[in-house]
Parts: structure tokens; sequence; C-alpha cells
């Protein structure tokens, strides 16, 4: 597939904020699904780099968000039926100086599919924490 990633556009809003609501009930099932809230996108977004994925068709496939200041990825969310097709490595490409910048993230450690994903593109654990989701694993982009 070919992927476009660009900064959004203020018609993607709702989309992103779809995306993040339903991957995150699809994706945290130990979590009560009435925690998660459509607003919740813009809020823990705010201040933050956003990249979008477009597939070939021109709909959003997923979004990347980063904290730059900490070289923080905080989200990566790809819509399922896109999931496994290139979306989420082509947005993690698009980040600044990838591959030679030192990249980190927090990764919930019952997201097993989600760790594997980033393990397998050259992340690393380096540290753990509690969360109200859950222990997660910080992880960490080592330039190559």
């Amino acid at each position: 597939m070919t992927w476009n990633i660009r900064p959004p556009r203020a018609e993607d809003q709702e989309m992103l904020a779809d995306i993040y609501l339903s991957v995150r009930r699809q994706t945290f099932v130990w979590v009560d699904p009435g925690k998660f809230h459509r607003e919740d996108f813009s809020a823990h977004t705010n201040g933050e780099t956003i990249f979008v994925c477009d597939h070939a068709d021109g709909g959003l496939a997923g979004f990347l968000s980063l904290w730059p200041e900490d070289d923080f990825i905080h989200m990566l969310y790809i819509r399922p039926e896109f999931q496994g097709l290139g979306a989420g490595t082509a947005l993690l490409q698009a980040l600044p100086e990838w591959p030679q910048h030192k990249y980190r993230l927090k990764c919930l450690v019952k997201n097993r599919r989600a760790k594997a994903f980033y393990l397998s593109r050259g992340f690393a654990v380096t540290g753990n924490g509690a969360s109200p989701e859950g222990d997660y694993e910080e992880l960490s982009f080592h330039p190559v």
C-alpha cells in the first residue's frame, strides 16, 4: 500500500477522535470502555505534533502524536483494517531525523501486539511504570 504522511487538517479532527476512541476501546479490553470519550483526543494531544497517515484511496488510516520537546511518541493509532499493512511503520519513518534520532514511548504491558511491533522496529525496553490503564514499559529507539 502507498501511504501519505501529512499534518492534520481541520476536517480530520472528527475522524482522528473516532480512531482514537474506537481503537482504544477495541485494544484496551481490560479497561472499562466507558472511561474513553471522543473528547479525549483533543485533550490528550494538546500541544503535540500530529502526523496523519492517509491510504492511497484518500481515507485516514491512523495517526501518530509526538511531544517533540522530549522526543516522546505519545500515541500511534491505526484503524484495525489497516493494521499490519505498513501504516505504523510509515508514521515512524516520517518522524524528524528518523532513524538517526533517539525516540521513546510507553507501551502498556497488556498491549502485546503493539509491543511486538515496536520491538521489531528497533525499540528496546528501557524502563517500566504504572498508569491508570495498567502497567507499562518504556521503550526507546536507539539510532543505528
